[in-house]
């Protein structure tokens, strides 16, 4: 897809955005919980929010498909699909925690090509294109200067698991959390993917881990990361798709040391 075509898409991707951030300004919080599974819960306002911006999109963007985490795809296409997770750290909003957002991003193929992450209670916008690069409130993001090792860097980790196979999955993860523990500055677990790459594109963090990759959490902030100059791999190295199983994002220099801490021990 050309940069210009990415450019004129952009201002739909920001008034669908528009939307979904009106809705939580307004909220004064949740009104009703659905269970998704084993602790995991959805809001009214993750619905409201998902069919408002699906609505949206389907009238702006007839052409483009569309992937909800709530209800999941509509639109005739697949290999070219808006993807929005409606509020990324539901369980922080429905505590009261700011640390949640909105994230929606045009996935061409394998591959997220356009981000727009905003987040309500900090009052802040995201938005990066493929070669248009990333933004703050309309402002553009300098590539952030690296920490000079590891040893310097603080590095957000993705939640730990709950549902299905979660106690495997989390003695893999507690596992990681306990290696980069005892080599890097600081470890921070903030419970929303869309900020760990957003404040990483904005060089409050220096790498953000994930141990999973669900294409709403994880591609709007792909390309904003991406957009700032960091690499964005999976578990072992590989340029991170959307089939990759890990999303591991931080500057080349210290991303082979980063790498070995993460060793898959399966």
């Amino acid at each position: 897809m050309l940069t210009s075509d990415l450019a004129d898409l952009l201002p739909v991707a920001n008034q669908a955005v528009d939307l979904a951030a009106e809705v939580l300004r307004a909220a004064e919080g949740p009104r009703q919980l659905t269970a998704k599974g084993e602790r995991d819960y959805a809001t009214d306002l993750d619905y409201e929010i998902e069919q408002r911006v699906r609505d949206h999109l389907a009238r702006e963007t007839p052409h483009i498909g569309f992937l909800g985490e709530e209800e999941g795809r509509s639109g005739d296409r697949e290999d070219l699909v808006w993807a929005l997770d409606p509020i990324d750290g539901t369980v922080n909003f429905v505590q009261g925690l700011p640390l949640y957002a909105v994230s929606l991003a045009l996935v061409a193929g394998d591959q997220p090509l356009l981000g727009v992450v905003d987040l309500p209670a900090f009052g802040h916008r995201y938005h990066a294109g493929d070669g248009l690069g990333a933004h703050r409130n309309g402002n553009r993001l300098p590539c952030p200067e690296p920490p000079p090792n590891l040893a310097s860097a603080t590095v957000a980790i993705g939640d730990y698991a709950v549902g299905a196979n979660a106690e495997v999955k989390n003695r893999d993860r507690l596992g990681v959390t306990g290696r980069l523990a005892n080599s890097v500055l600081r470890v921070r677990m903030l419970g929303s993917a869309a900020i760990d790459l957003a404040w990483l594109a904005e060089g409050h963090l220096n790498a953000s881990v994930t141990l999973s990759n669900n294409t709403w959490d994880m591609a709007a902030g792909v390309v904003l990361a991406r957009e700032t100059g960091h690499s964005v791999v999976d578990r072992g190295g590989q340029t991170y798709d959307l089939a990759s199983t890990a999303t591991i994002a931080a500057t080349a220099a210290f991303l082979p040391d980063l790498l070995s801490h993460l060793a898959d021990p399966a």
